[in-house]
This record gives structure tokens, sequence and C-alpha cells, in this order.
């Protein structure tokens, strides 16, 4: 620990004195860390791309006001944390429901994979998949931009309430109000309860295998076993909502190349803890290229639901193929 610090200590002197590779040293192994805490206050992979940038930057210009009194990594969760409310206050409206939540993104399970307890987030690795599970990130959206900082240092991060209350600068009362009142808000939206990636059992694992070969068959009734009679069908950035196993069928059957699912190859992936396909829509042309993803929930051995993402840029951010692999 004393090397590391030693370390540490002789990267800053040199940032300091203008070396921005030391300076690039110093936060490189924070820097998924950050991400995440970005993408869980904003909901949006992009937009926690954009107020990462802008953060370091401020870092940069601002590394004589780092006093070395708490860990690198907690000054640098402060300024993400004061860019991410900035973000935040340009937005016009907080989403009521979680519909309205258009913004939202899904995050590449193989970059979560980043994150280390070293990384400065200390919790365990079930906590850290569940404060990204895609329910979770899509409830936080519909808090007050204060309660979801509140919420998301003290409880994700395990800040203490003095802590909180010195970086939004108001008193440790307040946080703690502030924090009774997003957790009363969060148990009220009750997000569906499912089962995570890395917990998924053989039959979870089933249920994804058969809703590929059903829609690889185009057999919507087989398609429509899978799902819970309450199921959720969702496609940000559109603020619609489908519900129920008929009407989601009915989607897939007439909607999705006319229909024609055997046309729309599917490859595996995953996102914030959770199965997800990646969907590949033919062009003019006849050829196949990347679309969007799904991100799947299952629950009691059924798909809870499904949260479409059309946008062919998420292809590049999971590092799948532009066009389906041959065979």
């Amino acid at each position: 620990m004393e090397a590391v610090e030693t370390e540490v200590t002789g990267l800053l002197a040199a940032a300091r004195s203008g070396d921005g590779e030391a300076f690039r040293a110093m936060v490189v192994p924070h820097l998924r860390s950050l991400h995440v805490h970005c993408y869980r206050m904003l909901g949006s992979y992009d937009d926690a791309e954009e107020a990462v940038q802008e953060a370091l930057l401020c870092a940069w210009r601002g590394l004589d006001s780092y006093e070395g009194r708490a860990p690198l990594v907690h000054w640098l969760y402060r300024i993400t944390t004061t860019t991410c409310l900035k973000t935040l206050r340009t937005r016009t409206r907080r989403p009521v429901t979680v519909a309205e939540v258009t913004h939202l993104q899904p995050y590449p399970d193989r970059l979560l994979d980043q994150l280390t307890d070293a990384d400065g987030d200390p919790a365990a690795v079930v906590q850290r998949r569940e404060s990204v599970a895609l329910a979770f990130i899509a409830a936080l959206q519909r808090l007050p931009a204060t309660q979801r900082a509140v919420l998301i240092l003290r409880d994700v991060l395990a800040w203490s309430s003095a802590e909180v209350a010195d970086l939004l600068q108001t008193s440790v009362p307040s946080v703690n109000s502030a924090l009774q009142r997003a957790r009363t808000t969060l148990r009220a939206m009750d997000p569906p309860t499912a089962q995570r990636n890395g917990a998924l059992d053989a039959r979870d694992q089933h249920v994804m295998d058969r809703f590929v070969q059903a829609w690889q068959r185009c057999d919507i009734p087989a398609l429509a076993a899978l799902l819970r009679e309450d199921a959720i069908l969702r496609m940000p950035p559109e603020a619609v909502e489908i519900h129920g196993r008929e009407h989601v069928a009915e989607f897939f059957a007439t909607v999705p190349a006319d229909g024609r699912l055997d046309c729309i190859p599917l490859l595996r992936t995953a996102a914030n803890g959770h199965r997800a396909l990646a969907a590949y829509l033919p062009d003019d042309s006849g050829r196949c290229r990347g679309y969007g993803i799904m991100v799947f929930t299952v629950a009691d051995g059924a798909v809870a639901t499904i949260t479409g993402f059309p946008d062919p840029g998420l292809f590049g951010i999971f590092g799948l193929p532009a066009t389906p692999p041959a065979g």
C-alpha cells in the first residue's frame, strides 16, 4: 500500500507540472467505475461518456485543488457527480413513468466486468450488478437529481452522510431526508425482480434458448408461451409500452420485418447483468446489418420484460460485428 501511495504521489507531482501522461496513469485505473457512476446518474451510455470526458478535463484543470486528504478516486467521484448534476439541469423534464425514460441505453456486461472492488466501488459483485440492472437504472431516472445523487453515493458507493453533505454543500439532516425520500419512492415504484446474468440457472438459460429457437422458426405461439402473462415490451427512445403476453406476441408477429422473424438473425450478448440479443435486420439489398439490442429479464422461468434499443451505434459499444457472423 505504501508503494502505491508513493507512486501516486510521484504521478501527482508530475501531473501538476504539466505531464499529461502522468495524469492519465493516475486516472486510468478508475475510469470504468467513474463511467458506470455517470451511467447510474444519467441512464445513458453516451451521456456518461460525455460526462466522464468533461469531468476529467475539470480534474486536469483543477488538479492543484486536490489536497490528498482523501483517496484520488473519491475526489474524482466528487467531480463526476457535480458534472452529472449539471447535465441533469439541462434536461427539460424528469420522466414520470418508465416509458418516459426515453434516453435510456443499455450497458454492456463486457465493460461491467472491468469493475473491481479496488476501483473505489465497495459494493460486492452481486450488489454491483443489481446497481446497474436496467429496472434500477430506469427507476433512478425518475428521481429528482439531488435525491438520485444522494441515493447512489450513500447506497451504492457507501459514502457517509457527512461526505455527501460536503459534496452537495448542504446539511447532514438534508442528506438523510433526501435519502429517505428516494428510498421510499423507489420502493413505491417496485421495479420487477428478475434473475441477473450471473445468477441465471439452467432453467433460465433454457428459456432464452427456446426464445431464440422460436424466433428462428417464426413460431409465434411458442414464443408467446415463453412470456409471462404480464410481460412488458419497451422500446426507447420511443415512449412506448406494450403490456401483456398476447399484445407482445402480436407485435413480434406483425412488426419486425412484417413478422418474418426468420429473416432477422440474433446474436447472444449481455447487458446490465441481463441476457440480451443483438438483432440484424436486412437492408434493401437483403444484407443483414446491426439494427438493435433486446435486453431481457427472466423471472419464474419466463420472460418478464423485453427492452428493445433500435440503435446500430450500440454494436460498436458492445463489441459486436456490424453484420452477423457467417453460419
